[in-house]
C-alpha cells in the first residue's frame, strides 16, 4: 500500500492496469549519462558536429571583437575601411549560419541512428512502464549533455585559436582588443547557441522512439 501510495499517477496499460511510473529527473540524467558512456563513439560523432559549428562561430565573434577595437591607420581611407568591415562582418555571418545548419542537420541525422540503433531497449523500457514522456526526457538530457559539452571544447578551439594567432602577430598589445564582458558574452552566446540547436535536432528524433509500440519494437532486428 505505500508503494502504491508513493507512485506517481500515470496511465493504465494492459488488461492487468498495469500503471506507468515516471522516474525522476535525477534518475533520467543518470540513464542519459551512462547512454553516453556506452555508445561513446557514436556520442562523440554527435559532439563532434556541434564542436566544429561552435568552434567557427567563437572564432567569427573572437575575429570581429578584435577588428572592432583596432584603431584604423589612415583617416582618410576610414570610410572605405568601415565600409570593407561590414562586407566582411555581413560575409561571416553568412557562413556561420550555414555551417550551424549544416551542423543541425547531422546532429539529427546521428540522433536519428541512434534510435534505430536503440529500439529493444526503448523497447524493454515501454514494456517496464516507462512513460512517453520519460522517453522523449532521456533524449533531451543526452543531447543537453554533449551540446554543453561540445560548446564549451568548441568555444575554447575556436577562441584560443583566434587569440592565438593575433597574439603571435600583435603580441601584448592584443589585450585591450579583447574586453572581459564581451569575452563572457561571446561564451554565453556560443553555449546557448550550441545547447538549443542540439535539443533541436534532438525533438523530432525523441518524439519518434517515444511513439514506438513496445512490442514491434522489441520485434526489430537490429
Amino acid at each position: 500500500m505505500a508503494s502504491e501510495a508513493g507512485a506517481r499517477p500515470g496511465r493504465i496499460i494492459g488488461e492487468a492496469g498495469q500503471r506507468q511510473v515516471q522516474l525522476p529527473l535525477s534518475k533520467a540524467f543518470w540513464i542519459a549519462v551512462q547512454n553516453i558512456r556506452v555508445r561513446f563513439w557514436r556520442s562523440m560523432i554527435t559532439a563532434a558536429g556541434v564542436l566544429l559549428g561552435i568552434a567557427f562561430l567563437s572564432a567569427t565573434l573572437g575575429q570581429s571583437t578584435i577588428t572592432a577595437h583596432t584603431p584604423l591607420q589612415f583617416a582618410v581611407n576610414e570610410a572605405l575601411a568601415k565600409a570593407q568591415q561590414i562586407e566582411a562582418h555581413a560575409r561571416q555571418i553568412w557562413l556561420v549560419s550555414m555551417s550551424l545548419i549544416v551542423c543541425t542537420v547531422g546532429i539529427a541525422n546521428s540522433m536519428l541512428m541512434s534510435v534505430t540503433e536503440r529500439f529493444k531497449e526503448i523497447g524493454t523500457m515501454k514494456c517496464l512502464g516507462a512513460l512517453d514522456g520519460f522517453i522523449v526526457k532521456l533524449f533531451l538530457l543526452e543531447a543537453g549533455v554533449l551540446g554543453l559539452t561540445a560548446s564549451v571544447l568548441g568555444w575554447a578551439i575556436g577562441y584560443g585559436g583566434v587569440v592565438f594567432i593575433n597574439l603571435l602577430r600583435d603580441g601584448y598589445k592584443l589585450w585591450p582588443k579583447l574586453p572581459l564582458l564581451d569575452v563572457v558574452q561571446h561564451f554565453g552566446m556560443c553555449l546557448a547557441t550550441g545547447m538549443v540547436l542540439t535539443i533541436l535536432a534532438t525533438i523530432a528524433p525523441a518524439i519518434r522512439a517515444s511513439r514506438l509500440p513496445p512490442a514491434a519494437a522489441l520485434r526489430v532486428e537490429v
